[in-house]
């Protein structure tokens, strides 16, 4: 029998936090619910969790400090923030910080089970066609070997570089990409001819990408750029 999936669950609200608690384990998850982010970074630090659930508005620590925490410890671990607040800006804030979902208060907790299954479903299928050089991107498909990028019955075939740029996007999807880690692993250098080459590459995948309005590319000032992808498929 596999073992459960564990949930660290940091909520301030003490009754929504205990209801949500036992919905979760009444799906076969192993929870451990936290009131503030401070107690939450303890937790995570002693404990093993495969995915956070983390309120934004918390005394002690807010949501958004403690998801920068956890992602300084293990870049890789999957977050969804929870909030009342429905602000544009909060929301790209959180998916910025590397969150792979961002759901607003109320909502239906089962549609919660859903999104938690299918980031971790994804995230294991990431980590196993990566193998392959098969990346699933947004709505896309990218065989990196063949250097196909693929989005229904449409393809686009990438130049070598553009193809290694997208990988290197794609193994850092919703975190930065160094631009000096791109440009010695891509050009071999980070002079400014290199760097203004790239910028010209990043345009070119930009419009390549730009058929699934979920995905962009950000150009973060003075570290790199992200691909940053805003909904993630949960069915």
């Amino acid at each position: 029998m596999a073992d459960p999936i564990k949930i660290l669950l940091v909520e301030d609200e003490t009754n929504f936090g205990a209801v949500m608690k036992n919905y979760l384990e009444i799906s076969d998850f192993e929870v451990m619910l936290c009131v503030n982010g401070k107690d939450g970074l303890s937790a995570f630090i002693a404990h093993n969790f495969d995915i956070c659930i983390l309120d934004v508005m918390m005394p002690e620590m807010d949501g958004f400090t403690l998801a920068k925490e956890i992602k300084r410890l293990n870049a890789d671990m999957p977050i969804i923030f929870l909030t009342a607040k429905t602000l544009k800006e909060d929301i790209i804030q959180g998916y910025r910080l590397g969150a792979d979902d961002y759901i607003t208060k109320p909502f239906d907790s089962e549609l919660l089970i859903y999104k938690i299954k299918a980031i971790l479903a994804r995230n294991n299928n990431i980590s196993s066609s990566n193998n392959n050089n098969i990346y699933t991107i947004g709505k896309f498909t990218f065989d990196a070997n063949l250097r196909i990028l693929r989005i229904g019955n449409e393809e686009q075939k990438l130049s070598p570089k553009e193809a290694d740029l997208l990988k290197l996007l794609a193994e850092n999807l919703n975190q930065i990409l160094p631009r000096e880690t791109a440009l010695k692993s891509i050009w071999g250098d980070d002079n400014f001819y290199t760097t203004r080459s790239m910028d010209v590459y990043v345009t070119k995948l930009r419009k390549y990408l730009k058929s699934d309005p979920d995905l962009s590319i950000e150009n973060i000032h003075g570290s790199g750029f992200r691909l940053l992808q805003i909904n993630a498929p949960y069915q």
